[in-house]
């Protein structure tokens, strides 16, 4: 079964998150933030990551930079999800290296179908 990391700030959005993915069949753990979502991925490597942008201590742009510069996540997918749906901040967080975005609010098959595409693909 894969694992899906899910690091999103707002215990609400993690949840619900966290409800739909496990749902689908997937084993999920979640961080409440960028520098706890680093801490977790030293012990164990996530098969997929699923972050929101505007987030405490670390937003989603440094997270992602710092998953795809590291020689032991380089090759983990990363879908940015956030409330920042503009033609910018997609190209921006393509630019730091995720591998999908997902404006909120989204469809549940939406980041289901996302998630499980990017998996099959690794």
């Amino acid at each position: 079964m894969s694992t899906v990391l899910v690091v999103e700030d707002s215990v609400t959005q993690r949840e619900m998150i966290e409800d739909l993915l496990k749902g689908s069949g997937l084993n999920v753990k979640t961080a409440g933030d960028g520098v706890e979502a680093l801490e977790q991925m030293q012990g164990s490597c996530p098969d997929i990551v699923v972050m929101d942008i505007v987030m405490p201590r670390m937003n989603g742009y440094e997270l992602c930079r710092r998953i795809k510069t590291d020689p032991k996540t380089e090759r983990v997918p990363v879908v940015m999800c956030s409330s920042k749906g503009e033609e910018f901040d997609r190209y921006w967080g393509m630019k730091q290296g995720a591998d999908a975005y997902i404006a909120k609010p989204f469809q549940p098959q939406e980041l289901v179908g996302t998630v499980k595409q990017l998996l099959r693909k690794t």
